[in-house]
């Protein structure tokens, strides 16, 4: 026997995947607006006075008509060895070879794309510590790209004054 809770659970959920796979008026909502402003959408859950959990959408658009690109995030981690002064970028892009790698250093920014077939990547990943541009390694093996930078040590700018 299912309780009132578990009832009502699946009506909602229920009610928000018919929304997700609702069609027909996909294209009336926004016919004729030409509003460029921010996209949004999203669910509220409360509960009411009565006990009884209530789920409304809200947002400018429905979950259908939100911008999509065939293009894939990198999965990317940035690794600082201090003990070995280098700055490791793991990029893990599966499915493309190493011929299919492009990589662009612009002062503190890398940018990874690949492209195989139907397999297509791109990332920017900002630098947090200064490196050295001309010292970039890269190796692609299964998958996983390894980028490592030498670290640059900033010179001190200044003049120490002793006190008297």
């Amino acid at each position: 026997m299912t309780s009132f809770f578990e009832t009502e659970i699946d009506r909602i959920f229920k009610t928000m995947s018919n929304s997700f796979f609702d069609t027909n008026d996909i294209f009336e909502e926004f016919k004729g607006n030409s509003n460029s402003g921010p996209i949004f959408y999203g669910y509220t859950m409360t509960v009411g006075p009565d006990g009884k959990p209530s789920v409304q959408e809200y947002g400018n658009v429905k979950p259908k008509q939100l911008p999509t690109s065939d293009t894939r995030e990198a999965i990317v981690d940035t690794i600082v060895d201090e003990k070995e002064k280098v700055v490791k970028i793991i990029a893990e892009m599966p499915g493309v070879e190493k011929t299919d790698v492009k990589i662009f250093v612009d002062k503190n920014v890398v940018d990874i794309s690949a492209e195989h077939g139907d397999k297509k990547y791109h990332s920017k990943v900002p630098l947090q510590h200064k490196v050295d541009e001309n010292s970039a390694t890269a190796s692609y093996k299964n998958g996983v790209l390894e980028l490592v930078f030498k670290q640059t040590v900033e010179k001190q700018t200044g003049k120490k004054v002793e006190v008297e």
